[in-house]
């Protein structure tokens, strides 16, 4: 009984881990896509527009991981392939949402996301994020 709990610990911890990895990813595309330091922007700067953006991109990641760990059906080894292989698909689909919003819309996005004062569109491009996000977690169950 101990061990099990010790299996399933590190089970958790396992996707934990791999979680946290594809957020790491999920700043980095977002860092890439958005003019200067991202930390300088949100940490240092209070870009409201940029932490709503990285906010979105890390709870769409939250719900595709979540999916995949949900529907792994205790098969450990395909439950991790899975959750990394649909969350880098969801990492790629929110960052070329980012693109297409920018490419057909007015200014850019990474140029808003650094104002001061709140920006509509960042909500737009978070929605989509989101949406993204609801659409590879639902092709995976």
């Amino acid at each position: 009984m101990l061990s099990d709990v010790f299996t399933e610990v590190g089970i958790a911890a396992t996707y934990g881990l791999v979680g946290l990895v594809l957020m790491a990813v999920g700043f980095a595309i977002v860092d890439v896509l958005t003019p200067g330091n991202l930390r300088e922007q949100i940490w240092v700067q209070r870009h409201r527009n940029a932490a709503i953006l990285l906010a979105t991109n890390v709870v769409g990641v939250g719900i595709i991981v979540a999916t995949a760990i949900a529907a792994s059906e205790d098969d450990w080894g395909a439950g991790i392939v899975s959750t990394v292989a649909y969350g880098l698909l969801g990492l790629i689909l929110m960052g070329l949402s980012f693109v297409v919003i920018d490419a057909v819309t007015p200014g850019k996005l990474g140029e808003i996301l650094m104002e001061d004062a709140p920006h509509p569109a960042v909500y737009v491009n978070g929605a989509s994020h989101l949406a993204v996000a609801a659409i590879v977690a639902v092709s995976i169950v």
